[in-house]
């Protein structure tokens, strides 16, 4: 699912996280600076039932405005991941972290 606050904010002309902070507040869900910020600019890691409720209910807006399916990035029965990776746009596996002392010297081995 893609997050889309802050586009669903806008076409309802809310151009600032602290007046979607303010409305929210005036209907009851007190979100903090640091969360709002979150919600405004990120994709939430959890997230009430009752406070999309409210998000809604200020936004004039349904859950399909503010949640986007992305169907192309679940995994299915016998898809190989590197198709996966190909379709949510990954170049590939990450590299190796090679942890590293301060000094910029490599770790002796374990």
């Amino acid at each position: 699912m893609r997050w889309n606050l802050r586009l669903t904010a806008a076409n309802k002309g809310i151009w600032k996280a602290s007046e979607l902070q303010r409305s929210l507040a005036e209907h009851g869900l007190v979100i903090s600076a640091g969360r709002m910020s979150g919600l405004w600019s990120g994709q939430p890691v959890s997230l009430k039932l009752e406070d999309l409720d409210v998000i809604c209910v200020v936004l004039g807006c349904e859950i399909g405005d503010l949640l986007i399916p992305e169907p192309q990035k679940v995994t299915r029965p016998g898809q190989d991941t590197d198709v996966r990776q190909a379709a949510a746009g990954s170049s590939g596996p990450a590299p190796a972290v090679v942890p590293r002392r301060r000094d910029g010297r490599s770790l002796p081995p374990m």
